[in-house]
């Protein structure tokens, strides 16, 4: 007899529990009880009436309402399907159970700041009986509703999809780079190889002939004598874009004997003083990371010839365990780097998206300091070891 009732008491419990989370999911309740060692405890959802509800359920995106200690006051059924959770597992759990430990510590801190205009992080998400999966947060303060701390609206979204077009584009990205490497080479072996050629040709013939003529045929002697120094001076001009499109120097002496090569001819050619200090390097690098420093310096200087107006540009190379750092810093006039940034992709030109591509399928990263009056440095810093995890995030 006490077995039946006891059984009746059960049976009556479980259908209000059934009932509560139905009404849960209908949005018909606005509180939810939470049990904690401190007791349960009653939130009340303010203003969140039925219309609301379907709208945020309607979403493609995860949309939940936190507590200042990260209790899940509210989830809508897309967040749950993210996380391949039941809707009553998420509510009234902690969110902090859906983020490793380093992305709690990141939201802990953004929640501590709570930036009434809101503020974004990526972090990675824990699946239930799954792999965790990249997602955008978005952390928005809401009305305190009489708790102790803030009540937060959070919305996430899956970046899966995101990330892996970003990885498709850097991939196409690097397969031109790699596309225009080649042809570059190919031109450079044209030139050197055949134009170079033919115009030295063309200088020896232009040489003799000037020698065979008499100083009685004075004017033609003397146009001779001209041609064969514009012939010079236009071999030595293929030569130089030659070296450019594909430094021969780089194959067979290395970066630092590059380096050399190339501010010697910048500053000679331009007239501006380049100071350039290089660590020695015990081994050669990876040749895709000796290619990288060299076509960032390369752009740079290139830059600074065009717009720095700089009288002195200092270039330095140094190596700290296994990150290896060039760095190029010119007095010039420098430039409004965030109004750079803010133009249109179209605006802005391609010289410093290049070098920051570049840094990255190196596996290292790009750093611009500049300001009206105050120059600019460039440090491009790549490890000689890669790490397998890919990287989160690029800062310029």
């Amino acid at each position: 007899m006490r077995a039946t009732r006891e059984l009746r008491r059960l049976r009556i419990r479980l259908a209000e529990v059934e009932e509560t989370l139905r009404a849960i999911r209908a949005g018909e309740v606005d509180t939810v009880l939470v049990a904690g060692k401190k007791g349960t405890r009653v939130f009340t959802l303010e203003g969140a009436d039925q219309a609301y509800r379907m709208l945020i359920e309607c979403m493609n995106e995860g949309a939940l309402t936190l507590a200042a200690d990260m209790t899940i006051l509210y989830a809508n059924r897309c967040f749950a399907r993210m996380i391949r959770c039941r809707l009553e597992q998420v509510i009234g759990n902690s969110f902090r159970r859906f983020l490793p430990v380093e992305d709690q510590a990141t939201l802990q801190r953004l929640i501590k700041r709570a930036n009434p205009s809101g503020s974004k992080v990526q972090v990675l998400l824990n699946v239930d009986k799954g792999s965790p999966f990249p997602a955008q947060i978005s952390i928005r303060p809401l009305a305190k509703q009489g708790l102790k701390g803030p009540t937060l609206g959070i919305v996430v979204t899956d970046m899966t999809e995101v990330h892996r077009t970003e990885e498709l584009l850097r991939d196409l990205s690097q397969r031109l780079l790699e596309a225009q490497e080649a042809e570059r080479g190919e031109v450079a072996s044209e030139l050197h190889g055949s134009i170079t050629q033919t115009l030295c040709a063309v200088l020896v013939r232009c040489q003799t002939l000037a020698n065979q003529l008499s100083t009685r045929d004075g004017t033609a002697k003397k146009e001779a004598i001209k041609l064969r120094i514009m012939l010079g001076k236009a071999a030595q001009e293929v030569e130089r874009i030659s070296r450019n499109l594909r430094p021969s120097v780089l194959n067979e002496l290395g970066l630092a004997a590059v380096l050399h090569e190339a501010t010697a001819e910048f500053a000679d050619r331009t007239g501006v003083a380049l100071k350039l200090a290089c660590v020695q390097l015990t081994a050669r690098l990876p040749a895709q990371t000796e290619l990288t420093f060299y076509r960032i310096l390369q752009e740079t200087l290139k830059n600074v010839e065009k717009h720095a107006k700089a009288r002195n540009v200092a270039v330095h190379l140094t190596r700290q365990g296994n990150i290896v750092q060039l760095s190029i810093h010119d007095d010039g006039i420098g430039f409004d780097l965030e109004h750079h940034l803010s133009k249109r992709p179209g605006k802005r030109g391609l010289g410093l998206a290049s070098m920051r591509e570049r840094a990255t399928y190196a596996g290292g990263i790009l750093k611009i300091k500049s300001g009206h009056r105050a120059g600019t440095k460039i440090e491009v810093r790549i490890p000689l070891a890669r790490s397998a995890k890919a990287i989160k995030r690029t800062n310029l």
